[in-house]
């Protein structure tokens, strides 16, 4: 189905509207995937906080110019589906990543973050940060400890007053 002009600029829009807010992006080539598994790729994109799309190149280098995905432009070829991390710079790499492990047409071409664009070897790297939770809570370790060195310190301090 061919999109007429004021299709393009909505599709352009939207697009740009998420790569906008995004943390990361994952371009990934879909060449064999059935529309069932395409569709099991997108219910698993909104479960986890992802924006998926298939959009063609042309307006894909449009919707990424002017925000820190920019990088990807050069390597948007080929028939590809754009997954941006909604929630935390790592989720859209962890969906790609778990899906191609069970579905091995499903091949990453790019991986972007933070102005900077990557080949797929780095699509498991990115995959592996921890969640936006996950990071407060070792965060909170790391501030617990010096706090319980300081209480047994104490603790250690008072007992040896109390024993003088």
């Amino acid at each position: 189905m061919a999109l007429n002009l004021d299709s393009k600029k909505v599709v352009v829009e939207e697009v740009a509207e998420f790569a906008a807010k995004a943390y990361s992006a994952v371009a990934a080539e879909y060449r064999g995937l059935t529309v069932t598994e395409m569709t099991e790729l997108r219910k698993t994109a909104r479960e986890t906080g992802v924006y998926l799309r298939v959009v063609k190149n042309t307006l894909a280098r449009r919707a990424v110019a002017g925000t820190e995905f920019e990088c990807m432009q050069e390597g948007l070829v080929g028939p590809l589906v754009l997954a941006f991390s909604m929630e935390d710079p790592g989720c859209a790499a962890r969906l790609i990543s778990e899906f191609a492990k069970t579905h091995n047409k499903l091949i990453t071409k790019v991986v972007a973050i933070g102005g900077q664009a990557y080949g797929a070897s780095e699509l498991d790297r990115l995959a592996k940060l921890p969640t936006r939770d996950q990071g407060i809570a070792m965060l909170m370790s790391v501030m617990k400890a010096p706090v319980g060195k300081l209480v047994r310190t104490l603790a250690a301090v008072k007992e040896q007053k109390e024993a003088a």
